[in-house]
């Protein structure tokens, strides 16, 4: 019976060293077919983190603008071939865990106006200070809230806030029928407003090459201040005009800073206190 015991135990045992030597030999083969070639073909997804980094850049334009009348006038859309700005861009964290929020605030330069049409069933076009049409030059500062959901190269683009104005010039055409004063072709009137203030906002998308960016995007800008007194016309009754326009522009913005990953400053840290540890083990 002892030697029986024995002879299980003996069996046994070669049995396990056989399963732990082939078990070793299939590991070493199986590590000798990950070849260079192999590796090269394994597909590894990376999340992309994005940091808090800021931009500058040029943005240019053109648009369509017109105004909303009260009382409505009939009219036609302006083409505006001017709309130029710099921008300072910075992303960042809402609330500290949001990561797809930023600001973006900027200086612009561009036009508005107005061009009235012929009226059949009024039987004629209106006019203001006996201009049919009229292009004004504004600069802005506009402040806007900056969302986007970012992929590794391009990211989606909304964007929503306040601007503040000044109308700089004015140059009013007498279309067909009206008549300008010479002094008033360039000129504004008394009851001009000259100051603007409004709301802007638009979709558009980016594509990223490295730490440059290029920007499309499609906005509506809608002023909330007159182009002129209510009562310029009569003190018995109101007339409002509001400017509006749909830009379409194109940009190009820098990165100040790192969009994703370590800077080399960070990696020099990083590698530092690996090797010499951080600076609150060598304190302990």
């Amino acid at each position: 019976m002892r030697k029986f015991a024995t002879f299980i135990l003996l069996f046994f045992s070669v049995l396990t060293l056989k399963a732990q030597k082939e078990k070793a030999v299939l590991e070493l083969s199986y590590t000798d077919t990950l070849t260079n070639e192999f590796l090269d073909t394994v597909n590894v997804k990376k999340k992309l983190k994005l940091n808090d980094y800021s931009m500058i850049g040029v943005q240019y334009g053109v648009g369509l603008s017109q105004v909303m009348w009260n009382p409505s006038q009939k009219q036609d859309m302006l083409f505006m071939p001017v709309n130029f700005g710099v921008t300072f861009t910075k992303y960042g964290k809402m609330f500290g865990y949001m990561p797809y929020f930023g600001f973006q605030a900027g200086i612009f330069y561009g036009q508005e106006g107005y061009q009235f049409e012929y009226n059949e069933d009024k039987d004629y076009t209106y006019k203001i200070a006996g201009a049919e049409k009229a292009v004004i030059d504004v600069v802005e500062v506009p402040v806007l809230s900056h969302l986007h959901f970012d992929l590794w190269h391009m990211k989606i683009i909304a964007q929503i806030g306040f601007y503040a104005g000044y109308r700089l010039s004015i140059h009013r055409y007498p279309g067909k029928t009206g008549y300008v004063a010479p002094e008033n072709v360039r000129s504004f009137l008394p009851t001009d407003k000259r100051f603007d203030y409004g709301i802007k906002g638009g979709l558009g998308f980016g594509l990223v090459f490295g730490p440059i960016e290029i920007h499309i995007q499609a906005m509506y800008k809608h002023a909330l201040s007159s182009l002129y007194e209510p009562d310029h016309a009569s003190p018995y009754y109101y007339r409002f005009a509001y400017p509006s326009n749909i830009i379409i522009s194109a940009g190009v913005h820098f990165q100040l800073s790192k969009r994703s990953g370590m800077s080399k400053a960070q990696l020099k840290k990083q590698a530092k206190e690996i090797v010499y540890g951080s600076n609150d083990s060598q304190s302990e």
